[in-house]
């Protein structure tokens, strides 16, 4: 495991592990997170086993904008006032993926119907997805239903790299919410309270 101070080269770096297959922790704006690549199926396997995840919990894709998320999920009115009024920022939004996407995602090592759409408002997250060309994964860089990382003492999983931004502000978890046949409801209650 590598620890590097975040920075454009040790990005670069990120990127360049993340195309091996690897799994790489970095800020966001809620806590530590772990990207890997969402269209390569052993990868998001290799994180599922880091987090000791049940392979039925999906997890998020971080994208880079609206715009490119609307290539891969089913995007609706009420996802778009959602998105407007709340991203980037802590809000998950779980869509229906679409089937002419660029390329198939794997929200779980076996595949999925639906995905969490995340547009982080953490500069190092935004920079990571921008420079890697394509989705990662988004999920908090710790061992299922254990608590999430704010500092690298509190992190107990060791993935491919871990890119040292210091201890981060303790923020909640991002606010989920589904919109799929037509109805947007909260799942799990966070940092935002959305007006539905």
């Amino acid at each position: 495991m590598q620890i590097l101070p975040a920075s454009e080269a040790s990005l670069q770096e990120a990127c360049n592990v993340l195309r091996q297959g690897g799994v790489v922790a970095h800020a966001t704006e809620t806590c530590y997170g772990l990207a890997c690549d969402l269209s390569n199926p052993k990868a998001v396997q290799r994180l599922f086993e880091l987090k000791q995840r049940p392979p039925t919990q999906p997890v998020s894709a971080l994208f880079t904008s609206t715009e490119e998320a609307k290539e891969y999920a089913e995007w609706s009115e009420m996802a778009e006032e959602l998105a407007k009024e709340n991203l980037p920022g802590p809000l998950t939004l779980i869509l229906a993926l679409r089937e002419d996407a660029p390329c198939t995602l794997f929200p779980t090592p076996n595949g999925g119907k639906t995905i969490g759409i995340r547009i982080s408002s953490h500069p190092t997250a935004m920079e990571l997805v921008k420079l890697f060309g394509a989705p990662i994964s988004t999920t908090s860089a710790n061992v299922h239903k254990e608590p999430s990382p704010y500092t690298l003492e509190e992190m107990t999983i060791q993935p491919d790299l871990i890119l040292d931004a210091g201890e981060l502000q303790r923020n909640e978890t991002s606010t989920v919410v589904t919109c799929l046949h037509g109805i947007c409801t909260v799942v799990r209650e966070g940092e935002l309270k959305p007006k539905l």
